[in-house]
């Protein structure tokens, strides 16, 4: 009889060992699941923080990019422009104009490529709209023609046509600003793009630039 009690309660003992150990590795498991899940989540914050630090801080260099000066641009007060709708002709101050008064009727702008000369007042009313006008002279290379009329292409908000009456040999025009340079590769046309290309000089920002006159 004392045997057997003996032999049960060193059943309960080791029973009792068993739970107790199986209570630690619980222990254990559950404060490597809350570490590794602590780890994780640290991990996932701060990759999160680093893309959206790295986002804003591309947001920044773009924006101070943009209000940077193009170097060698021409500008005029946008209050002395004109931006009555009219039907006679309009003697402009500038060649090619970069604001006044124009016709009620715009020139197609998404990225329209005119292989002749458009009307001063249809282009002037799309750079009302926010559009970027590339014109050139008959001193252009065939190259650069090419190139400009590719990145045009491909750029909602801007035109391009020969304009042979104007001095430099490629020049871009946005609404009160211009800017004259030499060859389409002049790091100043992809300045220029960026930073007016619906920028903050556009008196009607947002409207439509299909719909008008096109070719």
């Amino acid at each position: 009889m004392g045997s057997a009690k003996k032999n049960a309660s060193d059943r309960r003992a080791r029973i009792e060992e068993m739970r107790r150990a199986e209570q630690a590795r619980d222990r254990r498991n559950r404060i490597l699941t809350i570490t590794v899940s602590a780890v994780i989540v640290l991990a996932i914050g701060g990759g999160a923080y680093w893309a959206v630090s790295a986002a804003n801080e591309k947001d920044e260099q773009q924006a101070a990019e943009a209000r940077k000066p193009v170097e060698g641009e021409k500008s005029w007060d946008p209050k002395k422009l004109g931006r009555n709708h009219v039907t006679e002709p309009v003697k402009y101050d500038m060649t090619p104009p970069v604001g006044g008064d124009h016709d009620q009727v715009w020139a197609n702008c998404e990225g329209d490529v005119y292989k002749q000369a458009i009307a001063d007042k249809n282009a002037v009313h799309s750079l009302e709209h926010g559009a970027v006008w590339v014109t050139y002279n008959k001193s252009a290379a065939e190259a650069d023609v090419k190139a400009l009329e590719e990145k045009v292409g491909k750029t909602p908000y801007s035109l391009m046509s020969p304009y042979d009456g104007q001095k430099g040999t490629i020049m871009l025009s946005a609404w009160g600003k211009q800017l004259t340079v030499d060859k389409a590769s002049d790091p100043r046309v992809d300045q220029f793009f960026t930073k007016y290309v619906q920028g903050p000089q556009t008196p009607e920002k947002g409207a439509a630039c299909t719909g008008g006159i096109g070719q």
